[in-house]
């Protein structure tokens, strides 16, 4: 069973969620319940999901599905789908998302199950284990550290001591060492001067098997998809990886790595130190990059790519040779 991070607050119906933002609906009776507020990929019924005006328009969108989005962008719709058409997504995203969901309270965490702690497990001083949490066999968590409530680790995983965990499922034999934060909200809100609104971020981490995280890394969870970190890949120290980003197999980051929201990476991706991805990018298979480039545009398989913005390894090389006679 999946475990359940969040509370959702619905279903509503659609005149008390018009009543709450300024739109144009579009097919929607009043009385037409909605259960949740999904991403654009997820195939949900009575659901409300998003699109913003510099997403591409490769989905398939459901009858059963309303979609938020401008004026601008809802010309690309059959006449017959269901929209919600507003002046501002991100604002009306941000809204909803605070209307459908709530974190649960600590006394509503205290009546889930007890933790279902495997054989063999080792658990430190002052480790704090919260209900609803699945810990597989041969489970190590050093002291301090915090794994929060319903998040599952699989066999043979070792937490390092004072590292937080919630919002998360590990694989088998994945090492997460000192000071890390899994799980936390991503960077998403709408900005309005002395008054952003924070969006409530559904997604989850998932690690898969083999993987290494270093000290002090930090692991956002997905804001309407999850965070995801492929087999056996290697996060080295102080590393951030933002909302809704998926890193393939194999792959290596060196220290201060940073990765940008929903950007993808390939398998057997190498990184130096202090690169910076940015955000909405696809980076390929087999791809290097080398230490401090600022990467800025998707990448083909088998790139070799440096400096600021990154660009080919030969053309920078080139550029370099020009411009300082070396």
């Amino acid at each position: 069973m999946t475990p359940s991070f969040f509370k959702n607050l619905g279903p509503f119906s659609a005149e008390s969620i018009f009543t709450n933002i300024d739109c144009k609906p579009l097919n929607i009776e009043k009385k037409y319940t909605f259960k949740e507020l999904v991403g654009i990929f997820k195939k949900s019924k009575n659901s409300i999901s998003f699109i913003y005006d510099n997403e591409q328009n490769n989905f398939t969108p459901s009858k059963d599905t309303a979609i938020v989005c401008s004026k601008k962008k809802s010309i690309i719709f059959n006449d017959d789908q269901k929209l919600i058409i507003v002046n501002d997504v991100q604002q009306t995203v941000a809204a909803l998302s605070n209307l459908f969901y709530r974190d649960y309270t600590n006394s509503e965490i205290e009546k889930f199950e007890e933790p279902n702690i495997g054989e063999n497990c080792e658990i430190g001083k002052n480790v704090i284990i919260e209900n609803g949490v699945i810990l597989g066999n041969n489970v190590k968590i050093s002291h301090g550290s915090i794994i929060k409530h319903s998040c599952i680790i699989g066999d043979y995983c070792s937490i390092g001591s004072n590292s937080v965990i919630s919002n998360s499922i590990i694989g088998k034999n994945t090492f997460i060492e000192n000071n890390c934060s899994l799980g936390q909200p991503g960077f998403g809100f709408h900005m309005n001067n002395f008054s952003n609104l924070n969006i409530y971020h559904i997604g989850r981490v998932i690690l898969k098997d083999n993987v290494r995280v270093g000290s002090g890394c930090t692991i956002d969870k997905g804001s309407f998809s999850d965070t995801v970190i492929g087999y056996n890949t290697y996060l080295d120290n102080l590393c951030h990886i933002a909302h809704n980003v998926q890193i393939g197999n194999n792959c290596a980051l060196a220290a201060m790595t940073g990765i940008a929201g929903s950007t993808k990476i390939g398998n057997n991706v190498l990184t130096g130190g202090q690169a910076g991805i940015a955000g909405h990018l696809n980076i390929g298979n087999n791809v290097q990059i080398a230490a401090k480039s600022g990467v800025l545009k998707s990448l083909s398989d088998n790139e070799f790519v440096m400096g600021y913005p990154a660009i080919k390894k030969s053309k920078f090389i080139s550029f370099y040779r020009k411009l300082y006679g070396k």
